[in-house]
Parts: structure tokens; C-alpha cells; sequence
């Protein structure tokens, strides 16, 4: 596991580095990563460094419209005034509510993309394949989502162990995808699976990181299927 030297921090205001938040995974933790996936598993078709692969900012948004409206939705319908939000493997646009939110934290690979993010109070840089240490505090949001991007994810069960820490009891996790991806960045576990067989691998994350699913949403679509996997702490 890398330190976190090359993270890249920029809050909205100037404030203290998060870095003073970082807790290490403990080592239980990342010997059961084995057990949800394999070395096979986690194999991607370009091994290239994902940094320099997000090198140049994407202004898209690898979904529909009805997708989007979906999750904006979903989220509009889990989220309460004064909430607070991890934005996890985040872009230029979030697709929140209008909800007054307290405060909003985004992470990513590319600083333009999350410069341009206006719901973001505060922001880092981070590739999660390298480093899967998050420099977050305990119990310090009230819903983390991870939008089209938890197939790039080579270590999960470390992560959603992050989240599940970061998020407060009461929380909620919220992980969203269609058929759409870099197939050249995303495992071999997620490009072989079907729609359904991805849903139950994001549960099987969850289920690694100690929490629980509590929903699970999938509405077809000609253009971008809406699927989600919703869970909580234990």
C-alpha cells in the first residue's frame, strides 16, 4: 500500500489538509479482499498507471438523461437539509438534489473535472487501485455515492471498508451503473458479468466492508439501464 505523499488535496476554502484524518485498513481487512476477488478477477486489459489514463479531463457523463434523472431521484429521495456527502470516484457533475447540503467532499483522478464541480466544497486526488487508505475522518457522512465507477475498483472490499468507517452510523451507501464503461480499465469480474451478476458483486462489496444491502434498483433502458445497490452500516 502506497503512502499518501502524491495525494493531491484543494478545498473550496483554505483550511487544514485532510491528510491529518488518515487511518490505515487494517491488515484483516485487506487478506479478505482475496476472498472477493481473484488475481484473475481483478485483471484489467490496459495495466497502464489510471492517473495518467485520466491524464486529459472528460467532460461527459457516461449515462443517459433518464439515468441521471434516475439517480438524482434516488439520491433527492435518501437525502435530508444538512446532509453530508462523499462524493467517491466523482467527475465534474455530481447529480445531486437541490438539497441544502452541509457539506460536500469529492474525490477523482482528474483536478479540472473536480475544479469544475460546483457542489463540491472540498475535493482529492487519489487512485484507489494504489492507495485504498481514504484521508477521511470517522463518522463524518451522512451518505457516500459512487456513481458509474465501481467497476474500475481492484481492491473493493478495502474501500467499502473505508466507507463503511467514514460513514456515519445512521448513513447510507449508494453505488450506481449502467452497461456503459472504459472496458480497457474495468476488471475482468465486472466485463464478464451480466447486469444482475454486477449488482450482486456490489452487494458482495458491501457485504466485505462490513455493511449491509438494504436495495437494490434495476429499471431497463434502450440507452443506459438504471441499476443500484443501496446499503448501510451494520
Amino acid at each position: 500500500m502506497s503512502g499518501f505523499a502524491n495525494t493531491v488535496v484543494e478545498r473550496a476554502t483554505q483550511v487544514n489538509s485532510l491528510s491529518t484524518h488518515v487511518r490505515l485498513i487494517r491488515l484483516d481487512t485487506l487478506l479478505y479482499v482475496m476472498t472477493v476477488l481473484s488475481d484473475v478477477d481483478r485483471r484489467k486489459i490496459d495495466t497502464g498507471d489510471d492517473t495518467s489514463f485520466y491524464d486529459s479531463p472528460r467532460y461527459v457523463t457516461h449515462a443517459s438523461e433518464t439515468f441521471l434523472n434516475r439517480l438524482t431521484d434516488l439520491y433527492d429521495r435518501i437525502l435530508t437539509p444538512g446532509d453530508r456527502v462523499f462524493d467517491a470516484m466523482g467527475s465534474w457533475v455530481s447529480h445531486l438534489p437541490e438539497t441544502e447540503l452541509t457539506h460536500v467532499v469529492g474525490h477523482g483522478l482528474n483536478a479540472e473535472e473536480l475544479r469544475a464541480n460546483d457542489r463540491y466544497d472540498e475535493w482529492f486526488i487519489q487512485s484507489f487501485n494504489d492507495d485504498q487508505s481514504l484521508p477521511l475522518a470517522d463518522d463524518s457522512f451522512d451518505m457516500i455515492c459512487c456513481a458509474l465507477s465501481v467497476q474500475y475498483l481492484q481492491y473493493p472490499a478495502a474501500i467499502f471498508a473505508e466507507f463503511n468507517r467514514v460513514l456515519a452510523d445512521d448513513g447510507t451507501v449508494v453505488i450506481s451503473f449502467t452497461d456503459r464503461m472504459f472496458p480497457t480499465k474495468a476488471i475482468r469480474a465486472w466485463r464478464t458479468a451480466t447486469m444482475d451478476e454486477r449488482a450482486e458483486l456490489v452487494g458482495s462489496y458491501m457485504q466485505a466492508g462490513g455493511m449491509t444491502v438494504t436495495d437494490q434498483i434495476a429499471q431497463d433502458d434502450t440507452e443506459s439501464p438504471f441499476y443500484a445497490v443501496i446499503g448501510s452500516c451494520d
